[in-house]
């Protein structure tokens, strides 16, 4: 007998909804995808498609200061395009939500995809980020939940790495 598939985008989705999410910032990736989509349907959420991962950050702040909680999705190569971005959360003591899917490990298959997929998360820490991965499907909505209390909690930056062994490693040829 086989497992049951654990929906994992959908753990996020419920965790979004339990926690008041309604701002929904990304750079389109296929890892978010099945995530994205059920945020696109709902009436009370607002997704927004970013042209570079960094201003997602900007955009989430404003949306904080205007009483929204907002989320940022997105695959660990843009972590390199958000480091200068992450002074302005940690100089304002804004809460910055993040959740990152991971390319460049298990059964990575594109080269190009692995020097920033193994320094995001050290990256994302020099950076004072707090950082959580999630490797195991079942652990998606807890350690999710938990990681966005504690952004918002505590007015500071979180990101929550989805692994490449999680999502699924994609083929390059």
């Amino acid at each position: 007998m086989t497992e049951p598939k654990i929906d994992w985008p959908s753990a996020i989705f419920d965790v979004l909804r339990a926690q008041n999410f309604t701002q929904i910032c990304h750079v389109p990736d296929a890892g978010h995808a099945a995530l994205i989509d059920r945020c696109v349907e709902q009436n009370d959420m607002t997704v927004i498609s970013l042209t570079t991962e960094e201003e997602g950050i900007g955009v989430l702040s404003g949306a904080w200061l205007g009483g929204k909680k907002g989320v940022l999705l997105m695959q660990s190569s843009g972590v390199g395009n958000t480091i200068n971005g992450f002074a302005l959360p940690m100089a304002t003591r804004i809460p910055l939500f993040t959740i990152v899917t991971m390319r460049g490990e298990w059964a990575e298959g594109n080269p190009w995809q692995t020097p920033m997929g193994q320094a995001a998360g050290p990256v994302l820490e020099a950076m004072g980020v707090t950082v959580f991965r999630v490797e195991r499907p079942e652990e998606v909505g807890e350690v999710v939940g938990a990681a966005a209390q504690l952004a918002f909690n505590t007015h500071q930056s979180v990101a929550v790495l989805l692994s490449q062994r999680l999502i699924g490693a994609k083929e390059f040829k």
